[in-house]
């Protein structure tokens, strides 16, 4: 088939050239005259020949039309990029949001149905109700806990981890059981308190049994008093286990009805291997303020008392109970904090009754050492091992 018999399937957009035919002898002339105009010119050395051939126009087909490559910059791509970023990322947001709300509309239109229906009704089989659903839960959580505890017990180091844990907390509550015990007795003893203790007229001279006792109606005390003991602390533990001591030492060795300071020791706190029924006789002393009444029974008499002061010390100040005084005074000692023998709490109250200017003069000489220690706890478990 020759080319000028050739029909186009689709219309070119250069636009149909008709093809030269082959016997059209102007049509050869011309490409001869091109030939020859072209061997010329590089003969003669123009590569630009100017004739009438040349000069003929092109057909619109073969012209030269379309524009310079185009460039593309860094900055388009980026663009470019960004807005499809963008568009995915709003795509997958709209998808999760939309899904989740299904999700919760779905579990808000359960629990409006549970709400509604009563117990047992709306169930369709292979459903529960939400006790059910609890009691399910509850055992999945129970099975797991003890396939954990058997995956634990199983292990070769759960023996010695468990001895050692078991040793651990024993120690610690041999050193510390003092402290634990003594905050519950201080918890649990303002309502224990006897109404019983409370007298209502601290001014009232009445006769008591000869039987020596301190009463502080505040705190619930009511407790025997040992008046025959020494300032050293063996003798003041021993005499703290049938109640509170006397604790007399030079300058402040003055009894009931003597001028001068008395000074009664008693327990805040104590160990649970210690004997004794007193050993938190005191846990609450540090409830008592300026004002708060208490009394000592001393050979028949009654003795009132109003505190007028509280100051914490160290252990080995006792020059705090020895001062210069016209009063009968009592002088409260124990331990403080609780649980611990760190510090001193005293608590200072005058005689109110009977009349204070009938009491006798205070002892010239005490009864012991002018060195004492102010008695404090029994020795803790590191203390009894390493000694202190």
């Amino acid at each position: 088939m020759r080319p000028e018999d050739r029909q186009m399937s689709a219309p070119d957009p250069r636009g149909h050239i008709q093809a030269p035919r082959r016997d059209d002898s102007a049509a050869q002339s011309a490409a001869a005259n091109i030939a020859r105009s072209q061997l010329d010119s590089i003969y003669s050395g123009n590569t630009h020949p100017q004739s009438a051939t040349q000069s003929t126009e092109l057909p619109a087909a073969y012209r030269r039309t379309h524009d310079a490559k185009h460039a593309t910059h860094a900055e388009q791509w980026q663009q470019y990029h960004s807005a499809w970023q963008e568009y995915y990322q709003k795509y997958y947001e709209q998808y999760y949001v939309g899904a989740v709300q299904q999700v919760h509309q779905a579990y808000s239109e359960q629990a409006a149905t549970l709400k509604t229906e009563p117990a047992g009704v709306g169930l369709t089989a292979g459903t529960i109700d939400r006790d059910e659903a609890i009691d399910d839960l509850r055992s999945q959580l129970l099975g797991k806990v003890k396939e954990a505890g058997k995956k634990v017990r199983g292990s070769r180091h759960f023996v010695p981890l468990t001895a050692a844990l078991v040793v651990l907390l024993l120690f610690s509550f041999l050193q510390y059981n003092r402290v634990i015990i003594a905050n519950v007795k201080a918890y649990v003893t303002p309502g224990e308190i006897d109404p019983q203790n409370i007298v209502v007229d601290p001014n009232a001279s009445l006769q008591v049994s000869q039987d020596p006792l301190l009463i502080i109606p505040k705190i619930n005390v009511n407790v025997p008093v040992d008046y025959d003991t020494k300032p050293d602390q063996a003798s003041q533990l021993k005499a703290m286990e049938n109640g509170v001591a006397w604790f007399g030492i030079p300058g402040a060795n003055s009894k009931p009805g003597q001028g001068g300071n008395t000074v009664i020791s008693a327990l805040s706190s104590n160990d649970f291997i210690d004997s004794g029924s007193y050993k938190f006789v005191f846990a609450l002393l540090d409830r008592l303020k300026p004002g708060d009444i208490f009394y000592l029974h001393y050979q028949g008499v009654r003795y009132t008392y109003s505190v007028t002061k509280t100051r914490v010390v160290r252990p080995t100040d006792v020059s705090a109970l020895v001062y210069e005084t016209s009063k009968p005074e009592v002088t409260l000692i124990t331990c403080t904090p609780l649980g611990t023998a760190l510090n001193r709490l005293l608590v200072t109250a005058e005689q109110v009754s009977p009349n204070p200017a009938s009491a006798g003069s205070a002892p010239a000489a005490g009864t012991g050492d002018d060195k004492a220690v102010m008695p404090g706890n029994s020795p803790t478990v590191l203390e009894r091992i390493f000694g202190g």
